[in-house]
């Protein structure tokens, strides 16, 4: 599941999940993400860099990236958004470059990385969470991840300016009543050429990365607010709750109710057994 980044009450947050692929896409959050168990392939313009267990990576805002999972068994990661606000002096370094390779292998991981993740997890869990708190564990991950990457200008690391261009203007509309044609014309580009984009390097058509979109940032909003599912839909751009209804059952095999219900029996769940893992 991709994550959505925009409107979220908090300036931080925070996900511990099942590791799936994910197709390119871009957001205007700092992403942190620490492998806890499996592998992850982390693609960034043309590359794919390979994560282990322990491995921790940096996206800087707005940089197409996307996820592959290629090993069996289990594949969790700790995933942590952050507006860049919260990079303090940081955030102009980030603005204008970003990392030639965002992979800090296990061994160069600094205990303060893993140690600030592990004081977010829990502050979450205990809702003991602390907004001045959080902004110092940001600039202290970014702090001992920085210094570890070469650097370089942001357009240095983009693949293709269509693919760009493509993923950035989704992520900033797919809110709106948009089409292929729509897309293509305020673009200034050929319908058959931009379907071709999403076929070729989305491996799937327009309507239905638009509806990915949509409905990621309906599951951040069913997991994390209490808002109607109706409401939740209609924020999201679909059209009808009965077509939303359709497209995310085929994507998630339950209802949004079930889905909100679920997500939150096992946090329940995973709560009570890590404070239990600290009481003993």
């Amino acid at each position: 599941m991709l994550p959505v980044y925009e409107e979220k009450k908090e300036g931080l947050h925070l996900r511990i999940k099942t590791s799936r692929h994910a197709s390119p896409h871009l957001h205007n959050s700092i992403e942190f993400i620490y492998i806890t168990e499996g592998t992850l392939e982390l693609g960034m313009g043309q590359e794919l860099f390979h994560m282990g267990e322990g491995d921790f990576a940096v996206m800087f805002p707005d940089m197409i990236h996307h996820y592959q999972v290629f090993s069996s068994g289990n594949n969790k990661a700790c995933y942590l958004w952050a507006q860049p606000s919260l990079g303090g002096q940081f955030a102009i370094t980030m603005q204008k470059y970003g990392p030639m390779n965002p992979v800090i292998k296990r061994k160069d991981v600094s205990f303060d990385i893993v140690n600030a993740i592990q004081c977010l997890q829990m502050a979450k869990k205990l809702k003991k969470r602390d907004p001045l708190v959080e902004q110092a564990y940001v600039q202290i991950l970014l702090a001992r991840s920085i210094p570890c990457f070469k650097l370089t200008a942001k357009e240095n690391i983009e693949s293709n300016d269509i693919i760009y261009q493509t993923v950035s203007y989704i992520a900033k509309h797919y809110k709106e009543d948009i089409s292929l044609e729509s897309m293509a014309r305020d673009l200034g580009i050929g319908k058959y050429v931009l379907s071709r984009v999403f076929s070729g390097t989305f491996h799937r058509n327009f309507k239905q990365y638009l509806n990915e979109q949509r409905l990621n940032y309906v599951c951040v909003h069913l997991e994390c607010t209490d808002k109607s599912i109706t409401d939740i839909c209609l924020d999201a751009g679909f059209e009808s709750q009965r077509t939303f209804n359709r497209v995310f059952r085929e994507r998630y095999k339950v209802t949004p109710r079930e889905y909100r219900n679920l997500y939150r029996e096992q946090y329940i769940i995973q709560t009570q057994d890590e404070i239990s893992g600290m009481e003993r």
